[in-house]
Formats: C-alpha cells, structure tokens, sequence
C-alpha cells in the first residue's frame, strides 16, 4: 500500500506502473489482479481513485490471507466508488467457475474503457501452489490458457507484472503459459 507491505510485496509494481503509464498520458487504466491473494495494497493506493479501476480475483478472505480486505462491498470511496471491484472466490474454485468472475471483470474493464491494462499475474492462483494452505484456488495450466485468451480478447495496450507463484518446479511453465496464450490471441 502507500504506507505499508505485507506478505511477499515490498513495492508495489504494479500501482507503480499504473502511475507511471498516466505520466505517460494514459489517463484512464484498469488493473486486473489474477493473484491469489487478494490485491489489497493496490486497492488502498488507488481506493479513492476515479482513474484506475481495480478489479481482484482472489480467494476468499475470510479463510485465506489477508483476511480482512477483498469483500465484495469493498467498492471504492469519494471519486473512487464504483471503482474497485473484488471477486472472493471459494476456496478451491476451478476453471469454469474462476472464469464465470472473471467474465463478470471483464465486463467492468470494457464499460470502464481503459487506454491500458495492467495484469498482477500472480502464477500461485494454479492448484497446487504452497502458498494458500487455507483455501488456494485450483486452476489448471488450461484455465491459466484461457484466463490469457480472454484478458487478451480486450484488446488493449497491456503490462503484465508477475506478482507470485511459489511451485518452482513449474512456475516457469506457467508463466509461459499465460504469455503464449496472450501473445497468440
């Protein structure tokens, strides 16, 4: 956040680039976090923020860290209502189901029409990864495909910023995963 870090994050990339890209003269920009983890420091940074729409796939706070942010009623404040958008999933959600909220975002991002997207791509959302023993997601390396297909299919300008992911052996995989899909879509 602005003032603070928790879990793996001591900077937060990807509301650094946000601000950068609007130096650049992208007015308007959307953030969609893949993550895990709820994206919490991305929106407190940008909670107030009419500029940048924040939507957060992640698992359910209530069972999964950082237990505290990432409700649904979590929409923004001042000129940031209706500007941040939070999807809890269960835990264990798989593919279809994490592509049903992921449509529900996409579907804000295009009625918001951003001049850029920016990804928090993070891998550790693949079922198996070490990092959420209390209620992780469970996304296969084809739903990872198809999570790439369809951020793609809106057709903007786009940063990818890998935010975690911590099955080694495969985490390498999986980020090309998402990568070809996106650059081949």
């Amino acid at each position: 956040s602005a003032d603070q870090y928790g879990g793996y994050c001591y900077l937060n990339n990807a509301a650094i680039a946000v601000r950068w890209l609007q130096g650049e003269n992208a007015s308007r920009v959307a953030v969609v976090d893949i993550d895990t983890h709820h994206g919490n420091g991305t929106q407190e940074i940008f909670y107030a923020d009419a500029s940048v729409l924040t939507c957060s796939l992640h698992a359910d706070p209530d069972v999964e860290y950082p237990y505290y942010w990432g409700g649904r009623e979590e929409v923004g404040v001042g000129a940031g209502i209706g500007y941040n958008r939070n999807w809890p999933l269960l835990p264990r959600t798989n593919d279809e189901d994490y592509l049903v909220a992921l449509d529900e975002a996409l579907d804000s991002v295009r009625v918001f029409a951003p001049e850029v997207l920016v990804i928090s791509a993070g891998f550790d959302l693949v079922d198996g990864d070490p990092s959420a023993p209390d209620g992780g997601l469970a996304i296969t390396p084809a739903g990872l495909g198809e999570i790439a297909r369809r951020l793609a299919a809106l057709n903007l300008p786009t940063l990818i910023v890998q935010e975690g992911g911590y099955q080694l052996d495969q985490l390498g995989s999986d980020a090309v995963t998402l990568l070809r899909e996106f650059a081949e879509t």
